[in-house]
């Protein structure tokens, strides 16, 4: 594991471990949120491979989650292997706009440079800029007030660890960037 990937994960299971009883892992083939079970009394949060991206779009994932979400495998949501059709992409696209924009703030906080990502290499892509977009549109939102606790915990954790004395702005982000 990189030194950067590694240091994120020690932050994030610094902050979350014991009182969310929440774990940060890479290493995985495919990411996946496995909740507690009898053999694990941590809620585990698996990365790809080590890919710091990966990482900081499951903690999106893992941010926006409510409380029952939290308590099943992936958080209950069905996910549909690249090769999508139009349909299904437009599905994915509209559940997928606003951890890509949490994972963006948590981007920039930590200086790392965000890719939007359709996540259908191989099957049909709907309306590209519709979704980017979204995210944008997304990202005002949440730095307009509408990050939880855990959301704003972990970007100040980030800043203070990589950028100190940033501020975050909407204006940082553009679709331009996309």
């Amino acid at each position: 594991m990189s030194d950067q990937v590694s240091d994120l994960v020690r932050l994030f299971n610094g902050l979350f471990l014991e009182p969310c009883r929440t774990e940060l892992v890479g290493g995985a083939d495919e990411p996946v949120y496995l909740p507690t079970d009898r053999l694990n009394q941590y809620h585990r949060i698996v990365f790809k491979r080590n890919y710091i991206s990966s990482a900081l779009h499951e903690i999106a994932h893992w941010c926006i989650a409510g409380d029952e979400r939290r308590t099943k495998v992936d958080y209950g949501y069905w996910y549909e292997p690249d090769g999508r059709s139009a349909a299904q992409q437009a599905l994915f696209e509209r559940v997928e706009y606003e951890p890509q924009a949490l994972e963006w703030v948590f981007s920039m906080a930590a200086g790392i440079k965000f890719n939007i990502s359709a996540d259908n290499l191989t099957g049909s892509l709907a309306d590209n800029h519709a979704f980017k977009q979204n995210v944008l549109n997304a990202v005002k939102l949440r730095l307009d007030g509408r990050l939880s606790d855990r959301m704003t915990c972990f970007i100040d954790a980030l800043i203070e660890r990589y950028r100190p004395g940033l501020t975050l702005v909407f204006d940082m982000f553009s679709l331009d960037d996309l």
